[in-house]
């Protein structure tokens, strides 16, 4: 699949022109301008095309088209997708020209003026910054400063957004790593960046595409599967609103009725964590009603819309979800119920505006477009984009560590907690006691002793719930020590902990120096540069505030460092101080082995028993085995990490390391056995565990490690690990196993666990 595009395309540079202008006029035509600068805007997207049309003349893309379409494409989804305007326009049309031609940034400010060199600054990648300098990740590097434009202009994060859609829907042109680097890269960052901005149709559509590479199986299984089921569920769906729509008509409102398929993502991932075959999801699609009404009756209408209904049909209490009242932190304001049909399936039912539906669809630019006329949200965007400039500009850490707490902080789902005065505060699921209190000022934090919440004291790492009443108790006496790093979950809180820390072990270096002074008298120790480096290398003290902190609070006892100098008499102390150690070439000699084998075999790392010098290790995460899709991670100083292409531990792997991505296969002439797990639901009969064996034992000759299976109220859940030694077979064991009598369902488990 991966060049499928490249060689099939035939260049026709009539028909190519031809494309482009339609293109263009589809930009115009698609473009709505304020009417008072329309003319003057006009003229700057035509210049701005025109530059670009010029800039990447003779240039083309991977699948063998003219490179001007990318910029075009990416400008409509601007427009058309997220609704943005015409500076967005002219920097989607110049986004690469920097980057990939010979303009600079400063011809760009002289022909289109310093917001939009903002912009377009803000979206050259980061190797034009760092040039051949080594950054860890180049990628996280990169994510990091495109984020650092928040500070100044979120249209940066659509743009990139934009040029992100655009690049998977034509992701077929490039080799099969790469797919997989930009794709994990995808799932990662990009589609919950996307969901963060209220952007659902392109962070759905992201996700998709994602996984087609990932695991193109799963994908593929569910296109069927709702190919299958579209002219059933599309009859079922025309009985279900027939009545709602007579009484909407009868009252008199506007509306319009939309299905809404759930993601191919979204079901593959409902099917994985519930363990259920595709026929069991019940919310494959949604049911939606946008209801056309003024702003100011929009609550009113919709709740009468609820009730009629629930007129007709019995809501599932459980499944209620009011977000008109309290909308979402990314703008997202609708209702939500779950109904049972007259057949006895559970539908979900989706009640909003037109207002609500733009906003839900386009995110921030909508949210921006009716702003004045809504309430503020507690959490919302603008508070969100205030979070991310404070993890941002508040932060010292790499960018490594960087991604870790921005995918963690905010990604994650938020509950709502209440100060004793009632005044709400958002922190991310998870967050502590210790988080609520770093969150009203530093302080507060710092001499954090306790906490109340509903009125009853509980300790520093209470993990907080949704509706809390929370007060937090102080002492002016109190100090913040490294085990409080453990409690927290916001960036915010580790950042001013870490700070706090750092001040205190500052405070402490004289004390500590004078106690080193006394502990080296007393052993007859010379107080020298040398000796101090010697002691704290033996320590395995990280920093000389470290060294110092540890000597002040009594940590580092007279005997450990006499003990030290004990253990070192008669040795050569450069073995024993780090960066005394001549540089050894361990990685220039595994890069050299895997170069030679991939020169060998250009296409592949063939995985087998026998490359015993190429260290490689089978991923505990996934556990694949012959026949699985799979790709090598090659972390400096550490073993190949062999992966499935659709292992989420893999997916961010390789969106933080994507130049490090090995392709490779398993060695067809390989018979080994691999672990590999299984899992069973079954109703409970006589003889079904010797069915089951009987399959694995009889049929396949595979030998079973382990067998966990438990039984309650006549249903009985199983996980079986054996070796197998490749996946064909385990296919056709699972097929087998679940054709047995009173078998429900027998699906693949990635984490292998020992039950005993």
């Amino acid at each position: 699949m991966a060049d499928s595009n490249k060689f099939n395309y035939i260049i026709d540079l009539d028909a190519e022109k031809k494309q482009i202008k339609s293109k263009y006029r589809s930009l115009l035509k698609a473009w709505r301008p304020k009417e008072a600068t329309k003319e003057r805007d006009r003229k700057l997207i035509i210049k701005a095309f025109k530059v670009a049309l010029e800039a990447h003349q003779g240039m083309r893309r991977r699948s063998g088209e003219p490179y001007i379409f990318h910029p075009l494409e990416v400008a409509l989804i601007c427009v058309n997708e997220i609704g943005l305007g015409t500076k967005s326009i002219v920097s989607s049309l110049l986004h690469d020209v920097v980057e990939d031609t010979d303009y600079t940034l400063e011809d760009i400010r002289s022909l289109f003026g310093e917001k939009i060199a903002q912009i377009i600054d803000g979206l050259t990648k980061i190797r034009e910054i760092f040039g051949n300098q080594p950054v860890e990740s180049m990628q996280a590097e990169n994510f990091k400063r495109l984020l650092l434009t928040l500070s100044d202009d979120v249209r940066v994060i659509l743009i990139k957004l934009a040029d992100r859609l655009h690049n998977m829907r034509t992701l077929d042109g490039l080799p099969k790593e790469k797919q997989l680097k930009i794709a994990s890269e995808t799932t990662f960052l990009y589609a919950p960046l996307a969901h963060r901005l209220g952007l659902h149709a392109i962070k759905s559509e992201l996700e998709d595409l994602a996984l087609s590479y990932t695991d193109s199986e799963a994908f593929n299984s569910v296109i069927t599967n709702l190919r299958d089921s579209k002219s059933e569920r599309n009859k079922f769906i025309r009985n279900f609103v027939r009545p709602i729509k007579a009484e909407l008509d009868r009252q008199g409102i506007r509306y319009q009725i939309a299905n809404r398929e759930k993601s191919i993502s979204s079901i593959w991932r409902k099917m994985k964590s519930k363990g259920v075959p595709f026929n069991e999801v019940y919310d494959v699609f949604a049911v939606r009603l946008i209801i056309d009404t003024p702003i100011e009756f929009e609550k009113s209408v919709c709740l009468n819309v609820y009730s009629i209904i629930t007129d007709h049909y019995l809501p599932n209490r459980q499944r209620f979800r009011d977000w008109i009242s309290t909308p979402k932190a990314n703008g997202y304001e609708s209702l939500h119920t779950t109904v049972m049909s007259k057949s006895g399936r559970w539908v979900e039912v989706q009640i909003r505006s037109t207002r609500m539906d733009e906003i839900a669809e386009k995110g921030y630019a909508a949210h921006w477009k009716y702003k004045s006329n809504v309430k503020k949200v507690e959490g919302g965007l603008d508070v969100w984009l205030e979070k991310v400039r404070e993890l941002l500009h508040g932060s010292e850490i790499d960018a490594l560590d960087f991604m870790s707490e921005f995918k963690l902080n905010l990604f994650s789902k938020e509950i709502m907690v209440f100060t004793p005065k009632g005044d709400v505060k958002t922190l991310p699921l998870g967050a502590t006691a210790l988080d609520f209190a770093y969150s009203i000022h530093s302080e507060v934090g710092n001499k954090c002793i306790a906490a109340k919440v509903n009125h009853k004291v509980v300790p520093l790492d209470y993990v907080l719930k949704q509706g809390d009443q929370v007060q937090i108790l102080t002492s002016d006496t109190h100090r913040p020590n490294d085990e409080w790093f453990s409690y927290l979950k916001t960036a915010r809180a580790k950042s001013s902990l870490k700070t706090a820390i750092k001040e205190l072990k500052k405070q402490d270096i004289e004390q500590g120096r004078l106690q080193l002074a006394l502990i080296f008298g007393n052993l007859k120790v010379e107080n020298t540069r040398e000796n101090r480096l010697k002691l704290s290398t033996y320590l395995n003290c990280q920093s000389k505030v470290d060294f110092y902190y540890k000597l002040a609070h009594g940590e580092i006892e007279e005997r450990t460092i006499r003990d030290c100098f004990e253990i070192v008499e008669g040795f050569n102390w450069k073995k024993y101080i780090p960066f005394w150690r001549p540089k050894t070439d361990a990685n220039k000699n595994l890069k050299n082995i895997i170069q030679d084998e991939l020169k060998k075999n250009p296409d592949n790392l063939l995985l087998n028993k026998n490359i015993k010098e190429l260290k490689f290790k089978v991923a505990d995460c996934c556990n694949p085995i012959p026949g699985d899709d799979v790709i090598g991670i090659n972390l400096s100083g550490k073993p190949i990490q062999i992966h499935r292409t659709n292992c989420e531990i893999a997916i961010s792997l390789m969106s933080t390391f994507g130049n490090q991505i090995i392709k490779a296969k398993w060695n067809a002439g390989e018979d080994i056995g691999f672990l590999a797990g299984i899992k069973i639901s079954a109703n409970d009969s006589f003889g079904l565990v010797s069915s089951i064996v009987g399959v694995i034992t009889k049929e396949y000759n595979i030998n079973i490690r382990t067998f966990h299976i438990r039984s309650s109220g006549g249903t009985a859940d199983g996980t079986i690990t054996l070796y197998v030694s490749n996946n064909s077979t385990l296919k056709k064991m699972i097929k087998n196993i679940n054709a047995l009598v009173g078998v429900n369902s027998v699906v693949r488990i990635d984490e292998i666990k020992e039950y005993h």
